[in-house]
């Protein structure tokens, strides 16, 4: 896998990726706006070996639920938050481990953080079940918009 800086036609692509309920949340607007935020340089395309683009990672603040800040959740020292997404057409065909795992691999090498967090809705069992099966524990459940996330984390053994 490939993992590389956003480019402007990926984040064309991505921008209008739509998905299925009950994932309909993940979905992109098409705004011009999304685009600017897709190329501010914390989303990273990915790419199969075959060179196809198939998801997205981001990390930072880009990768944070508002209501989450909005509790004080993220704070700590030495800490990453990553955000993720398959294309639409890719999800639900148990590539996620793969894709997941290469990210992961990826952020270890370019920014080392001693602990992963991520943000899932709780509705999202197909995540949350890949995410605890790489090692993620479960941590506050919190409201952002109406809908009910949960952070989970990760704390990498020392090397």
């Amino acid at each position: 896998m490939d993992i590389h800086k956003l480019t402007e036609e990926e984040a064309n692509e991505i921008n209008t990726w739509t998905y299925e309920e009950p994932y309909h949340l993940y979905s992109f607007s098409g705004a011009k706006e999304v685009i600017e935020e897709l190329l501010d340089g914390t989303y990273y395309g990915c790419c199969d070996d075959n060179g196809e683009f198939i998801g997205y990672f981001c990390f930072g603040e880009n990768a944070q639920v508002p209501g989450g800040r909005d509790a004080y959740l993220y704070g700590g020292e030495d800490v990453i938050d990553i955000g993720l997404g398959m294309k639409p057409a890719l999800t639900g065909k148990g590539l996620g481990k793969m894709f997941f795992q290469a990210g992961i691999d990826f952020v270890v090498k370019e920014f080392r953080p001693k602990t992963f967090r991520l943000s899932v809705a709780t509705f999202n069992t197909r995540a949350i079940t890949l995410y605890k099966n790489i090692g993620f524990k479960q941590g506050p459940i919190f409201l952002s918009r109406g809908r009910e996330f949960m952070l989970m984390e990760y704390e990498r053994p020392s090397v």
